[in-house]
């Protein structure tokens, strides 16, 4: 078979040893989300992030089993979100109130539990970010009235649709499973293990995409008055 029809999509050729060859003189370094840092790194380093990449096994594995069962058991039964959560709250209030009331008529040490305080720097630390996002949304709602950017009124109307897509089919819960625990999971741990491979086929669709946006952006200027064009430019 020629060696050209062994290319594959991301334009990866293996080499004699059957491995795949280093494409970073064929393709520029593209990083997925333009990211700088290491994937440990992005989703927050330390042991939360080891269960996320998987480098705590047994950990991961226990909670995938926990949140599937969590999720099954909320689906067949019936029960609203909000109901189960309060029940199980419920339990564990009485459960705990019990264990302090026995172990003081036995008594017996209790265990302390560590104290849940809010300090100012933390409020102020998640006040700051959500002042920052919140401007980010509300400058890109008015680029988006005002027509200034045709990529981002695309991206949003996709990504709405697709919300209203995914809304019409699965319940809330399901959504919750699935990104909250299935995707975060897994996702970030397949990209730790195959990044180089990924960062490519990502970079050349994202070129292609680029440049059939390239193509379309042109034609739609071409087809706008040159008043309204000249409005439009800075």
């Amino acid at each position: 078979m020629d060696n050209s029809n062994s290319e594959d999509f991301c334009g990866v050729e293996p080499n004699g040893d059957g491995r795949m060859d280093d494409p970073a003189s064929t393709s520029s370094s593209y990083k997925l989300l333009g990211r700088q840092a290491t994937v440990h790194q992005m989703v927050g380093g330390g042991k939360a992030a080891d269960v996320i990449l998987w480098r705590r096994s047994r950990v991961s594995f226990g909670i995938v089993v926990v949140a599937t069962f969590s999720w099954l058991s909320i689906e067949r039964s019936g029960v609203s979100f909000l109901s189960l959560c309060s029940d199980v709250l419920l339990i564990l209030v009485v459960l705990q109130f019990i264990r302090a009331n026995y172990a003081a008529f036995r008594n017996k040490p209790l265990q302390t539990l560590p104290e849940l305080v809010l300090t100012e720097e933390m409020v102020n630390n998640a006040a700051a970010s959500f002042r920052a996002k919140v401007n980010y949304m509300l400058l890109m709602a008015h680029d988006i009235t005002l027509g200034k950017d045709f990529r981002l009124f695309f991206k949003v109307v996709i990504a709405l649709w697709l919300m209203s897509v995914i809304g019409s089919l699965i319940s809330f819960v399901t959504l919750a499973y699935i990104a909250g625990i299935i995707i975060s999971i897994t996702i970030p741990a397949l990209y730790d293990k195959f990044e180089h491979r990924v960062d490519v086929c990502v970079g050349v669709i994202h070129r292609q995409f680029s440049k059939h946006y390239k193509i379309v952006d042109e034609s739609l200027q071409s087809r706008l008055p040159r008043t309204l064009i000249k409005d439009k430019d800075p």
